[in-house]
């Protein structure tokens, strides 16, 4: 079909975690909904199943702990009323310290609640073009049909529309090792990179680590996705030996500071954030696994005893350049009034993505009423992503799981990294007892 017509109602498209959770938020405020799904009738390559919100990999929602933002994000998430967060207690399977359900009975609870509440107008067809309605969330995911791709891309801007993800791991940075890392820009004693020198031995070692190391299957949807300009490191490393040492571990331009010798390779590690709290590793994107990721990368000259705030993948995705082209509200800076949710947005991960869609449902029943944005805590885990899309470098943006790297840091900050983490989480649940008053249903 075209574009959804206009109406005294916020149209949601897409019935993945994202747009489930927006489509919910607006109908327990009071607010009519029509939310467009094109399944049964068509399905994407990921896609099996004709229930709402699949699950199309892992059944993991990943820790439990609010040691670890993830399970921060789910409790405050679970205190604000969240569907997702409902299903996946119900649904829940034994995971240990994760939280895992069964896939099909997640799906099926989510589909339930959805298609009964009186508020909620349930339509199976595929959206073609954006829609017209003063009000609407777009909740595609990252298979975005490729018309409505094309028309975000015009309104977003065609360099602000991303159909992949490359993305390098990003380390804490205060586990690299100081006395190993230096910093320098290329031709510049002194610059913006951290760099960690290889000589001949350590670089060939690395090479042949990568070479070697047990890498991610690419689902059929991904496999036509690399191209030249962004390969997986450990496929430039399987075309020769010398490949990575003329691409993005090269050191012209780098002298070590305390010899004034250029190293045989480098890899550098540009700030992430504005506190300098994480690191990314340039170049770096791969699709190695997380266990081959760990030992691969902190087998490199000072990074033993690194802490991953994200390890790197490559697969298909849509998303924007967020800091480009969204507003605070998650609104298009060219469209007011069309929200993006979900891994469009930004982010990475079905918290992150249910989060987001949280979000947009939130701000979208506050404009349907003429209410003022609410504001969001930044000492929250979901002011933490809000904050990763408004704040991050846009010529460097990449989908971001949420972790505690982005938080303000702490006044008084505890040495040790659980504590540290623990009293993050404390002072977050603190800060949202005012944001769920404020979005009270």
């Amino acid at each position: 079909m075209g574009a959804p017509a206009a109406g005294e109602r916020v149209v949601v498209i897409g019935a993945g975690l994202a747009g489930c959770e927006a489509a919910h938020q607006l109908a327990r405020r009071g607010v009519p909904v029509t939310l467009y799904e094109m399944r049964p009738g068509e399905r994407s390559a990921a896609h099996r199943g004709d229930d709402f919100a699949e699950l199309v990999c892992s059944n993991s929602f990943r820790a439990r702990a609010l040691e670890n933002a993830v399970g921060l994000l789910k409790e405050e998430l679970r205190r604000l009323g969240s569907l997702v967060m409902e299903a996946a207690d119900q649904c829940e399977v034994p995971a240990g310290r994760a939280l895992a359900v069964d896939r099909h009975a997640f799906a099926r609870h989510v589909t339930e609640r959805t298609r009964d509440h009186r508020e909620i107008e349930v339509r199976n067809e595929r959206v073609d073009r954006l829609p017209d309605a003063p009000l609407a969330i777009l909740a595609t995911g990252p298979l975005t049909a490729a018309p409505l791709a094309a028309e975000l891309a015009a309104l977003a801007g065609q360099d602000s529309l991303y159909f992949y993800d490359a993305i390098s791991p990003i380390v804490y940075a205060d586990s690299i090792d100081a006395d190993v890392a230096f910093r320098a820009s290329r031709w510049e004693d002194a610059g913006d990179y951290l760099n960690l020198p290889l000589d001949r031995d350590e670089y060939d070692r690395f090479v042949a680590d990568l070479v070697d190391a047990d890498r991610l299957a690419l689902h059929p949807a991904e496999a036509a996705l690399y191209f030249e300009g962004c390969l997986p490191i450990e496929e430039m490393a399987r075309r020769g030996p010398r490949t990575l040492a003329f691409g993005p571990m090269k050191s012209v331009g780098i002298r070590h500071p305390r010899t004034g010798q250029r190293p045989w390779a480098v890899v550098q590690l540009r700030q992430e954030d504005k506190c300098g709290v994480l690191y990314n590793l340039v170049g770096c994107q791969t699709r190695l696994r997380i266990g081959e990721q760990q030992r691969v990368f902190r087998s490199l000259p000072g990074l033993g005893k690194a802490v991953f705030a994200r390890y790197g993948s490559v697969h298909r995705n849509t998303f924007v350049n967020a800091p480009a082209c969204l507003l605070p509200s998650l609104e298009l800076r060219a469209r007011p009034g069309l929200y993006l949710a979900g891994q469009l947005s930004g982010v990475e991960g079905y918290l992150e993505s249910a989060a987001i869609g949280f979000l947009a449902g939130v701000f979208a029943a506050h404009a349907f009423r003429g209410a003022p944005l609410p504001r969001v805590p930044e000492t929250s885990a979901l002011g933490a992503l809000l904050r990763h899309l408004r704040e991050a470098d846009p010529n460097h943006f990449a989908p971001m799981n949420v972790n505690y790297g982005l938080f303000p840091p702490l006044a008084l900050a505890p040495r040790e990294r659980r504590e540290r983490n623990r009293a993050l989480a404390e002072r977050s649940l603190a800060d949202l007892s005012g944001f769920a008053a404020e979005i009270a249903a």
